[in-house]
Order: structure tokens, then C-alpha cells, then sequence
């Protein structure tokens, strides 16, 4: 029946007229996505909790049903607003062994390349990059983050570690565009971005990669194997619920921290007509790197099944 609303939706039929095609939660659940999408957020609450009270035992359908119905009181909220979210989501569920194994494979890169300073491009608050500093030849950080709270604290705990480091409070474009962080000839053996670069836009992105390629001999990237499907088209509607039914069962025992501090909010971003994401493929990754003049690449090395994509680091030169 999602073909339906979705020929509908597309026809321009009002949501409200679409209803009458609902039988089953899961049609009330698209409906509420399709709601949400034409910024119709009350009804979309309305439809979200029709679903949930349909299919109680959807973690989806709940966790929708109460994020839209603030939504409709108070407003759409941007992603990061409530940190406490972000923070409980990163540090529990499937981030603690995907970012463990990650932590691992960077530690293993250094060895093998042994840099004598490193980049790490949107460095956070350092949690794949300080458990990779355990044991490894690195003695000397440049970090690259546009929140100035994460660059001060992972300058502190490199700080404590007695690690040599330099900050930058800025974004990689702003580097590539010549923001005056360090020397304009400044070159590192080795560079790094976890799960930051699939924020920046593709055609930017590749001059990011290009300005990288100048100043790196080494690039490692980790990412997701995701290709994004239209909007709330039936295919993608589908893969990000069913995902996301997943992921939400991770984070049972958090009290909704995660779920409406950050996942709905993200969630719904990939239905948001105004919210433009720029995940993609691994072949992908690797067609944009080689593009860049990374041409020496090693086979990507599987981090994680994770709930939302299978997750690899990148290794190239």
C-alpha cells in the first residue's frame, strides 16, 4: 500500500485524502513520514500515533509518535541541540564495538606507517583517535574541529597523555580554503576523518579530498556502505524504518535519551525536504578519492555490521 500513498503523494493529493489508503500500522507510519514531509507536523503526530497504537510493539512507531507530537507543539529542533542525546548515543549500542574495532584498525595503520605527525580532520571529542594513540608511534596530533568544546577536550586528554598537538577551530573546507590554521605548506604523513567527511557536500568534498592529496601522503577515511535512496520514495522510506527499528532497540535501557534527543531528529532529517544529506557508497568513496589523485588503495577493511550500514576504513594514497 505504500506505492499508493507514494503515487498520491507525488500527484499532490493532500495527506488527509491519502488516509483512506491506510490499513495497516505501517501505512499509518508512511502517512505520518509523508505528513512530515509537506510540513504538516500535527497531522503527522496524528498518524504516527495511530500507528504506534496499532503496533504497540514498535520501538519505531513510539519513539515517532511522542518525537512528533513535540514536533507539533514546539517546533522542528535542529540535530546536536540536546548533547546529552548525542552523547549517550555515540558512547552506547553498537558504537562501543564498532568504534572499538575502529580505534583498533587506525592503531594498526600507525604502526605500520609509523607517522611522525598526524591530522585528524573533525576530531570530535576523540573517541576513535585517543584509544588509537594507545601503545602507538605517534608522537605528534594536528586536530581539525569546528566545535570549539570537543577540540578543547581532546586537546586536554592528549594534553594529559603528554602527546605533542596543535588545534584548529575551523572546518576542513575552511582549511582547504586557505584559513590560516598552519603553514601553507605544511605536509603530514598521515590523515584521518571518522565518520565526518559524509556531512560535507560531494562536489565540495572533492576539492577537499584534492586539497588532502597535497598535503598527505596518507589518507584514511572511515565511512558507511550506504546509497541513498529519494526522500520518503517507498524503497528508502522502508530501509530507514527498518533500520532504525533496529537501532532504537539498542538503546532500550537509556530512557529515551537517545531516541529523542538525537535519532528521531536525524531520522526525520532524511525526510525533511529543507535537509540535504551526503552519505554514499564505499565504491563511491573510493571512485571520489581516486578522482582526488588517491590512486594507491588498499582494500577497505570491514569495521562493523552496523545497524544502520556495514561501516569500513579506508586506506589510501
Amino acid at each position: 500500500m505504500t506505492r499508493r500513498l507514494w503515487d498520491g503523494f507525488v500527484d499532490g493529493e493532500d495527506v488527509e485524502n491519502l488516509a483512506a489508503d491506510c490499513h495497516t500500522a505501517r501505512d499509518w507510519f508512511y502517512l505520518a513520514v509523508l505528513a512530515f514531509a509537506r510540513g504538516r507536523d500535527e497531522a503527522a503526530a496524528t498518524y504516527a500515533a495511530t500507528a504506534a497504537a496499532q503496533h504497540p510493539d514498535s520501538r519505531l512507531y513510539r519513539a515517532a509518535s511522542t518525537y512528533l507530537a513535540r514536533v507539533g507543539k514546539s517546533g522542528r529542533q535542529r540535530v546536536y541541540t540536546q548533547p546529552e542525546g548525542f552523547a549517550a548515543f555515540i558512547r552506547g549500542g553498537g558504537n562501543v564495538t564498532m568504534y572499538a574495532a575502529l580505534s583498533a584498525a587506525l592503531r594498526d595503520r600507525y604502526d605500520q606507517y609509523r607517522p611522525v605527525r598526524l591530522l585528524d580532520v573533525g576530531v570530535g571529542d576523540g573517541l576513535a583517535l585517543l584509544p588509537a594513540l594507545d601503545g602507538s608511534a605517534v608522537t605528534d596530533v594536528d586536530l581539525l574541529e569546528p566545535s570549539t568544546a570537543l577540540l578543547d577536550s581532546t586537546g586536554q586528554a592528549l594534553s594529559q597523555r603528554g602527546i605533542a598537538h596543535r588545534s584548529a577551530n575551523a572546518t576542513v573546507q575552511q582549511l582547504a580554503r586557505g584559513v590560516d590554521a598552519w603553514p601553507p605548506d605544511t605536509r603530514w604523513e598521515l590523515a584521518q576523518s571518522t565518520f565526518a567527511l559524509h556531512n560535507v557536500e560531494r562536489a565540495e568534498r572533492l576539492e577537499v579530498l584534492t586539497w588532502l592529496r597535497r598535503h598527505a601522503a596518507r589518507l584514511l577515511i572511515a565511512e558507511f556502505d550506504l546509497t541513498p535512496g529519494r526522500s520518503c520514495e517507498p524503497e528508502w522510506f522502508d530501509y530507514v524504518a527498518t533500520r532504525y527499528e533496529r537501532g532504537l532497540a539498542e538503546y532500550d535501557a537509556d530512557g529515551d535519551t537517545v531516541a529523542q534527543g538525537f535519532l528521531m531528529p536525524i531520522m526525520f532529517g532524511y525526510f525533511d525536504p529543507d535537509t540535504v544529506h551526503h552519505e554514499q557508497s564505499i565504491a563511491d568513496w573510493l571512485s571520489d578519492l581516486a578522482a582526488a589523485g588517491f590512486t594507491d588503495q588498499r582494500p577497505p577493511q570491514p569495521l562493523s555490521d552496523y545497524w544502520w550500514a556495514p561501516s569500513f576504513l579506508l586506506d589510501v594514497g
